[in-house]
């Protein structure tokens, strides 16, 4: 088989939450390659769940079951997934951005004399074949990758990169397969699953939000920010000058060295944009920039352009949403 293979993680009995943020990746993938993209959910007792990931697009979903299985521990999520790969042969071995991701991974990737492209936060093709960005030294400069060597190669995409597709099942077939695991290989015990920090909001899981930039120019000004984010039913983002200046919490800052969000709708205030703030938020559905500045360079990526004032602007949107 050649194609792209995409491992998922459920956790807590539930779907983690940037597994079809990696699906959803994988698909574009395929389409921009035209390799076929099939499923791999490394779990016990997950059939029924994983019918869910057979999304318009898939042409399989296997669910790897082994009581070894039941509670993550790397050297057992390593062992199946390698004998799976081995037997598949795909060209990519796509990940979700999870912990659990960054602990088995690269463990899964060197048993093939192969490395982890981890956290790409997007991809294009050239001469036949992807080329996979990511961000370098803090999100100043894009690096563009290429695979040189055989398949399999390993990528992970980075939260928000992509918009997740729906977990609503569909036509594809699912089959349960039982690895033979070595339990002589298998040194680790499950141990309670990390948990991550918990943050005020969660902007990668936003529909919609209004960032703000240094055109908001002073701190009183937020409140406008904060109204027409409340007209749109937004979450109420940053660039890193309002969270350097202590206008905002950190949590509410996108880009590089913020979160990487993918919403239905941005819409950036004042927002210069820097390739730092860019590379948090390109992978949004609908760009509108509001900026003074005609050759901002958030203009290049914007879906819509509306230059002028923002305390001319924003107003107008709030009272037309109002109304």
């Amino acid at each position: 088989m050649s194609g792209i293979l995409v491992v998922l993680e459920r956790q807590g009995g539930a779907w983690h939450k940037m597994s079809f943020e990696a699906l959803a990746g994988a698909l574009e993938l395929g389409r921009a390659t035209g390799l076929s993209v099939s499923v791999c959910v490394p779990a016990s007792g997950a059939r029924e769940a994983a019918a869910e990931a057979a999304v318009a697009g898939v042409d399989g979903v296997t669910v790897l079951e082994h009581e070894a299985l039941e509670a993550y521990a790397a050297d057992a999520w390593v062992e199946a997934l390698a004998e799976w790969i081995a037997g598949v042969r795909p060209d990519y071995v796509v990940f979700p951005h999870t912990y659990q991701t960054r602990d088995f991974a690269p463990a899964l990737a060197a048993r093939f004399g192969r490395t982890l492209m981890a956290d790409s936060t997007g991809f294009f093709v050239e001469g036949g074949l992807p080329v996979f960005e990511r961000p370098l030294f803090q999100g100043k400069h894009i690096g563009r990758f290429v695979f040189e060597t055989p398949a399999p190669n390993f990528v992970s995409f980075q939260a928000g990169a992509f918009r997740g597709v729906p977990p609503a099942g569909g036509a594809a077939p699912v089959a349960v397969k039982r690895p033979s695991l070595d339990a002589a290989r298998i040194r680790q015990r499950p141990e309670p699953p990390f948990r991550e920090t918990a943050q005020a909001v969660d902007l990668s899981a936003a529909e919609r939000i209004v960032a703000v930039g240094r055109g908001i120019q002073d701190e009183g000004n937020l409140e406008l920010a904060r109204q027409l984010a409340a007209a749109f039913g937004a979450e109420l983002a940053a660039s890193r000058p309002i969270i350097d200046s202590g206008w905002l919490p950190a949590d509410r800052q996108v880009g590089s060295s913020g979160q990487t969000v993918a919403p239905r709708l941005y819409i950036a205030l004042g927002i210069s944009g820097a390739l730092q703030h860019i590379v948090g938020m390109k992978g949004a559905g609908c760009i509108v920039a509001i900026n003074r500045d005609a050759k901002a360079p958030i203009f290049e990526i914007a879906d819509y352009a509306l230059i002028g004032d923002l305390f001319e602007i924003a107003p107008a949107l709030i009272g037309a949403l109002s109304s």
